[in-house]
């Protein structure tokens, strides 16, 4: 089941995507939802980043293919990203005026459906409430020279989100592409995760409560490139969708 939020006639609300419909839930999205019975031509809504997460994190360096020269971590690689840098499948990347090499990164994001403090990886892996699309948008160049992320990673629009929460997907049976202007720069199956969602869940929850909405970005396979204005970058998931966002300047 794939779980969207948008918008319609100025209104925000979730609903069930089936196939080009949208099945409107009322309620809570992590329980106590129920359909309202009202359908909608998914045309006619625009879609929303698919939860209101508290806290947006993220993994580095979780793929082999990933590293490089550098050894595995031994311990999942955690950093935060700014709230305010979500944005919505369909909306523009932003490149900051001062930017030189903004690079996208295709990637798993998991979104948590319970709270979760000091568990276990199996206690972890219940937690998970489902799985979307997301592009941990960096820049490099203040990504080295910064003595923190909070801009390299947290820009406003660095981090897109969506289109829909794939809820029951084995996520290690689908591959990740992400595409610009249409050409593959990016193709890994999710089963090739150094740290599985269950085992960051685990590691975070042991210094920092994970609740309800809440995402975590899990990392990015193989190499990036820088994006320019015009261009068009996708993220592809087996099993959850195309997140597809234009690239402008500020």
């Amino acid at each position: 089941m794939k779980y969207v939020r948008y918008e319609h006639q100025r209104r925000v609300s979730n609903g069930i995507l089936d196939g080009e419909t949208v099945r409107e839930i009322q309620g809570g999205l992590f329980e106590g939802k129920a359909e309202t019975g009202n359908r909608l031509d998914l045309r006619s809504v625009k879609l929303l980043w698919p939860c209101d997460p508290g806290k947006v994190l993220a993994v580095g360096l979780n793929y082999k293919s990933h590293l490089g020269n550098r050894p595995a971590p031994k311990n999942p690689e955690i950093f935060f990203k700014a709230t305010s840098s979500l944005t919505e499948p369909e909306g523009a990347i932003v490149i900051p005026a001062s930017a030189q090499n903004v690079h996208f990164e295709g990637e798993l994001v998991l979104v948590m459906g319970k709270k979760a403090r000091r568990v276990s990886v199996s206690e972890a892996e219940s937690c998970i409430f489902g799985y979307t699309c997301g592009n941990d948008v960096s820049e490099r160049d203040w990504q080295k020279n910064d003595l923190q992320w909070w801009r390299a990673k947290g820009s406003d629009t660095f981090a897109p989100l969506g289109p829909a929460i794939a809820v029951g997907l084995d996520y290690r049976k689908s591959r990740l592409q992400t595409r610009l202007n249409g050409e593959v720069k990016q193709s890994q199956f999710l089963s090739d995760l150094i740290f599985d969602p269950a085992t960051v869940v685990s590691f975070v929850s042991q210094y920092v409560t994970l609740l309800p909405g809440d995402v975590i970005y899990t990392g990015t396979p193989g190499t990036t490139s820088a994006m320019k204005a015009g261009d068009v970058v996708e993220v592809e998931i087996d099993g959850i969708g195309t997140l597809r966002n234009k690239v402008v300047g500020s």
